[in-house]
């Protein structure tokens, strides 16, 4: 690609993530912050860097992320599949690769709506028979 940088959209639950992924090494950025400073636990980094490290690019790349909705762990998700794509639109070879590991997979799931005379969404009230 010619352009300076790949920009994908990805959503996951109620969080959306816009992405802008570079081909150099820069500060990684998160809405407007350092990516230290907006994730605090390992494990959502795991998740978040799985992609790059998968295709052996995290060294020399980096991405701004502007993410909102949800919270943390799906708005992690959700940047771990919009960086998948980003990858799978820099080179055909990533894309064999990201898909084998399932990460261009969307994930469907969302809170189901309530219904009506129902607690919640399924939970009936309590039945007496007498």
């Amino acid at each position: 690609m010619t352009s300076k940088y790949i920009y994908t959209i990805w959503k996951k639950k109620t969080a959306s993530a816009q992405i802008k992924f570079f081909s150099w090494k820069w500060e990684t950025i998160i809405n407007e912050r350092k990516i230290s400073e907006y994730v605090s636990r390992k494990d959502l980094f795991d998740i978040i860097f799985s992609p790059l490290k998968l295709c052996k690019v995290k060294d020399n790349s980096y991405f701004e992320v502007k993410v909102s909705g949800s919270w943390i762990t799906s708005q992690a998700y959700a940047i771990r599949h919009g960086l998948s794509r980003a990858l799978a639109k820099k080179s055909v070879e990533f894309r064999s690769i990201l898909k084998i590991a399932w990460f261009l997979t969307r994930d469907a799931r969302k809170v189901e709506r309530k219904k009506p005379w129902k607690h919640k969404a399924r939970k009936s009230m309590q039945w007496s028979k007498r």
